[in-house]
């Protein structure tokens, strides 16, 4: 089954494939699509709003099985201005280069005194106009973490700048120095991995017909 994953961060393409490989599905992403990529307005209030609001444009633009995943990062015990929520790289109408969102949030771990955060994710599929799934699941959060002032290298991830601030609670470890297994506990494929299979077996999922 080929899947067209609504992403053009190839860092979060390139995670989802390895997983899904597993399940005999060909994952591409929008810079696979040799047609116009629909611009689409993120100002959904949730990561759940966002996700479907781009799974529903790239369904229409291209006619095959699409999914988009939306993420939002909450922060313990910061004011609500304060608060990224789904704008985790927009900040005052401005979206942020990975420096600059690195940055942005080592003055936020400075001003706070280094604190827990964690992502809250979700998902939406379109297999056709008729069939369309979504969620956003407890298993789909990441597990706490600490955002430190202090980043672990001048190492940076593209795409994902945040991991060399973000301190793993178990271990004490930057995300960076986390082995294989240990990244596999860390990191929220498993909620996905669950949605599709129960999708693809015919199980319980909230199905939304629009």
């Amino acid at each position: 089954m080929k899947l067209l994953f609504g992403t053009g961060n190839p860092a979060k393409l390139e995670v989802v494939k390895r997983r899904l490989e597993t399940m005999g599905i060909e994952l591409i992403g929008l810079k696979d699509i040799d047609k116009e990529i629909p611009n689409v307005i993120e100002n959904g209030n949730t990561p759940l709003e966002n996700a479907e609001k781009k799974a529903k444009a790239y369904y229409e633009a291209f006619h095959i099985p699409v999914f988009s995943c939306d993420s939002g990062l909450y922060i313990d015990n910061i004011p609500d201005s304060e608060q990224p929520g789904v704008h985790v790289r927009t900040v005052n109408g401005k979206y942020l280069t990975d420096d600059e969102m690195l940055e942005h949030y080592i003055r936020i771990a400075v001003k706070y005194g280094n604190p827990v955060a964690r992502y809250r994710n979700a998902i939406c599929l379109y297999l056709s106009q008729d069939k369309i799934y979504s969620a956003m699941d407890k298993d789909m959060e990441s597990e706490p973490f600490i955002i430190t002032s202090t980043p672990h290298s001048n190492i940076r991830k593209e795409g994902f700048p945040l991991d060399s601030i973000s301190i793993d609670m178990r271990t004490g470890k930057y995300y960076y120095d986390l082995a294989a297994e240990e990244l596999e506990r860390v990191a929220v494929e498993a909620g996905f991995l669950r949605f599709f299979k129960e999708i693809l077996c015919g199980n319980n999922i909230k199905e939304t017909n629009n």
